[in-house]
């Protein structure tokens, strides 16, 4: 019988928490997802030894078992010693309590589907499973929902579907690109009696060819006239909260940057709370030249001795 190093498979140290047993899950959870990776047998075996290596780590109870028996495992199996497959004695775990008690539940895509190292564990081999099982929550579901700059500005509700399932869920606005949303009880269905797991969006924004948004700040690039920036005047801007007229100034020179105050992103769950919008001024220098035009511009430089 194969051990199976779980520390490993999650690509996590023994000293990990379970925060961070809960993140590397998700994100190796993600990257192997049958729905991620369809005809895939390699992905399909990674995904499910995640998820075993998951259902072990995250429960104190059975990594703490678990952690135990790792060093017997190495010290028994270069003895030779035990009468269970790979020279390791399992039935001494399994009495009187030991690893007994458990019941595997598979992951929510497979059916349970878990190795025979761990039916071996936690199965209660040699002995018996000790009472019934305890409630156990359900497994949690991954899904993405893309979403242009706008719709994260503006929010609103979206339809996404999960495991065949529709899921009608309100965006408030303000996401960020890489934001996990959870929604409780969306997840797979619990054991004996257990809670649903959650259901974690993860949100992709689309590039935006108008708006860099760094935090709640927006930059957006604003061509003006060569005329206007040397005698100034007034222009109107198009926003994501519609039109702002500004004021340029004479003589504003190519790259001048104006600041509009709470006119970028509003701020996550924080109503009534808006970044700032920066316009970066940019110059547009005129073509198709009439020859009267072409004679001014060299007065103008004759002026400026150009």
């Amino acid at each position: 019988m194969e051990y199976k190093d779980y520390y490993k498979i999650l690509e996590l140290d023994k000293s990990a928490t379970k925060e961070q047993i809960r993140k590397q899950y998700r994100k190796l959870a993600r990257k192997y997802h049958p729905d991620v990776n369809p005809n895939n047998p390699d992905a399909e075996r990674k995904f499910k030894e995640v998820n075993e290596a998951n259902e072990v780590l995250s429960d104190d109870d059975k990594r703490a078992k678990y952690d135990r028996l790792g060093a017997d495992w190495q010290r028994y199996e270069q003895a030779g010693a035990g009468r269970g497959a790979g020279g390791f004695d399992w039935s001494q775990y399994a009495q009187g309590g030991g690893f007994g008690g458990y019941e595997a539940q598979g992951d929510p895509f497979g059916g349970a589907d878990f190795s025979d190292f761990f039916s071996s564990m936690f199965g209660g081999m040699g002995g018996s499973q000790g009472g019934s099982a305890r409630p156990r929550a359900g497994q949690d579901y991954q899904a993405e929902l893309e979403m242009a700059l706008e719709d994260a500005y503006q929010g609103g509700a979206r339809t996404l579907n999960v495991n065949d399932k529709k899921l009608r869920i309100s965006i408030h606005p303000g996401v960020e690109d890489g934001q996990i949303i959870r929604l409780r009880d969306q997840g797979a269905p619990g054991r004996n009696g257990g809670p649903s797991g959650s259901l974690y969006i993860t949100i992709r924004l689309r590039p935006d060819a108008r708006y860099t948004r760094t935090g709640n700040d927006l930059t957006m690039d604003v061509p003006i006239s060569i005329y206007k920036a040397l005698l100034g005047g007034e222009q109107v801007v198009e926003t994501l909260s519609g039109p702002v007229k500004i004021n340029i100034k004479p003589e504003t020179q190519n790259g001048t940057r104006l600041r509009l105050r709470g006119k970028g992103f509003p701020v996550y769950r924080q109503e009534g709370q808006y970044g700032d919008l920066y316009l970066r001024l940019t110059l547009t220098l005129p073509q198709n030249l009439t020859e009267q035009e072409k004679d001014l511009f060299r007065q103008l430089a004759a002026l400026h001795n150009e």
